[in-house]
């Protein structure tokens, strides 16, 4: 008996610590705790908790192919947290208990097109929105808090908190730009990228497609932009160009997660790649050039009396080359392409650059703009350019993007242009977060993560009204990086603040609050193989 008794005494501490060690291990289930980022609108925890398993169903209401669509991309998202992929069915009557519920339309109207309505209960979750759009966008905070695959077996029940999230976005515009010109990245790399910010419910991906350094879509009817204007890159790299079919695969992906692609040409100057491809387009007129890093550069000339293509460009200098008003062969050229270019993007704009035209003389240059705008509208689609744009003759038909000068985002709002918000001293991503940052520049400034985030687009520029702006857009420029960890470290963790500023109102927006949200994202990125920056600001969680 003494035995026993001994062993019962000895066994107790060891089950205690073992219950202990359980309850430690046991997910969170209270919804108001997860840290969903961008913050939703309204999160109210039931404190109880659904239970996946490889035997739930994510039913589709009716045999609406968008939300198959949406259904499926979901399903292949649980795998990849938990190991299994529930099965999608189409359903008319009431779903079973255990399983997922995708509903579109009977949403309350004041979420919009891309607001949802998330419903988990200890039985069944239902997601419901007026568009599929929403529904995607409520996907991704379901994909959020299921808890990670490290914690279970892959055959186990995960168990998510129960409750109700009511969201919708503050901006319409929530974007994100890649410089594929200054260094290529190939149509995998470029999914991948829609891939990370579709999952912060990004609803536009802005394609910067030429500039000095390399042409990277095809034109058809030029064909030497891409065969030699697209031959290289910033410190002499190969370079590449995307063909018509790819750009439309590219278009086509991204809109599968509610992205629009925005394509942009540079105009009229960041030129280099086409002067070096075609001849006909250089002016034969030298000239004088200060630019912002002190490069060398070329510019354009004659030879023999005769016009001759530029050389390739492989540095870093802007502002240097410029199209030639007066040719004949230069509107030829501008025509053609942004023809072209409009009949493989569906999206209802082109951008057309407009900045840091340095060496074409200020009334060519606008112009130009305003030649540009006629084009552009001609091919049945509105114009979007940097924010010198203001200088020409814009109105309501036009959208300026911010990035500099506050006196020529001012200027295009009081002419009736929509604004968009890219101030390069918050969200250039391309920056360097301190001085010993292994990537990036900092002509702008240095960009710490804290800095990405503690800003209103609302009254970043005084003048402008909210009504008066669409969203925000944070450009990641190539000088620097060449590879998919580049991408991921320039971009990650700032992005996802840049992604709450433009859904999440401000009122509801903190640092304090978000950094500990952050923190615990953290392993979320790591899951998904995303090579982040550890800032020092962040309290991470491992």
């Amino acid at each position: 008996m003494k035995f026993y008794l001994r062993m019962v005494s000895l066994l107790i501490p060891v089950i205690v610590i073992g219950l202990l060690q359980s309850c430690n291990n046991e997910p969170p289930t209270d919804l108001a705790k997860e840290s969903i980022i961008p913050k939703p609108v309204s999160v109210v925890a039931t404190g109880e908790s659904f239970s996946l398993t490889g035997a739930t169903v994510i039913y589709v209401e009716g045999a609406n192919e968008a939300l198959m669509n949406v259904a499926n991309q979901l399903s292949s998202g649980l795998s990849a947290i938990t190991g299994f992929a529930p099965k999608v069915e189409s359903t008319t009557g009431s779903p079973k208990e255990g399983n997922i519920y995708l509903v579109m339309g009977g949403a309350d109207s004041k979420i919009g097109a891309e607001g949802y309505d998330l419903n988990i209960t200890e039985d069944l979750v239902t997601l419901k929105a007026n568009e599929a759009a929403g529904v995607y966008m409520g996907a991704q905070t379901l994909l959020q808090i299921v808890p990670a695959a490290r914690a279970y077996a892959p055959n186990d029940r995960y168990r998510i908190a129960a409750g109700s999230v009511i969201d919708y976005p503050n901006y319409s515009w929530r974007g994100s730009m890649l410089d594929v010109a200054r260094h290529f990245f190939t149509v995998e790399e470029v999914k991948r990228y829609i891939d990370m910010i579709s999952y912060y419910k990004f609803n536009v991906l802005h394609l910067h497609l030429s500039d000095d350094q390399g042409w990277r879509i095809e034109i058809k009817s030029w064909p030497n932009l891409t065969a030699h204007g697209g031959s290289t890159e910033v410190g002499g790299g190969e370079g590449g160009f995307y063909t018509q079919e790819q750009y439309k695969d590219i278009v086509a992906y991204a809109a599968s997660r509610y992205i629009t692609v925005i394509p942009e040409i540079d105009l009229p100057g960041h030129i280099n790649s086409a002067l070096a491809s075609y001849a006909e387009l250089n002016s034969g007129i030298q000239v004088p050039f200060e630019g912002r890093f002190k490069g060398p550069v070329q510019t354009q000339g004659i030879l023999d009396g005769k016009q001759k293509p530029t050389e390739l460009y492989t540095g870093i200098e802007v502002g240097f080359s410029t199209l030639s008003l007066k040719k004949p062969s230069t509107f030829k050229f501008i025509n053609d392409v942004i023809r072209e270019l409009a009949e493989i993007t569906p999206g209802p704009y082109l951008h057309i650059g407009g900045d840091e035209a340095h060496v074409t003389k200020k009334e060519d240059y606008i112009e130009f703009i305003n030649r540009f705008t006629e084009i552009v509208k001609a091919n049945n689609k509105k114009m979007i350019g940097w924010e010198e744009i203001a200088q020409a003759n814009i109105d309501d038909n036009a959208i300026a993007q911010h990035w500099a000068s506050e006196e020529y985002a001012q200027e295009a709002a009081s002419k009736g242009a929509k604004i968009i918000m890219s101030p390069s001293k918050k969200v250039y991503l391309d920056m360097q977060y301190d001085s010993t940052s292994r990537l990036g520049l900092h002509w702008a400034a240095y960009i710490e993560v804290d800095d990405s985030y503690n800003w209103d687009p609302a009254t970043r520029v005084e003048g402008i009204e909210r009504n008066q702006i669409m969203g925000v857009e944070s450009p990641l420029w190539s000088e620097t990086i060449a590879t998919m960890d580049d991408i991921e470290y320039l971009l990650f963790p700032r992005i996802i603040g840049v992604a709450e500023i433009g859904w999440t109102p401000v009122e509801n927006r903190n640092w304090d609050e978000y950094k500990v949200r952050l923190a615990n994202h953290g392993p979320k990125m790591k899951a998904k193989g995303i090579d982040f920056y550890r800032s020092s600001r962040v309290p991470w969680v491992d």
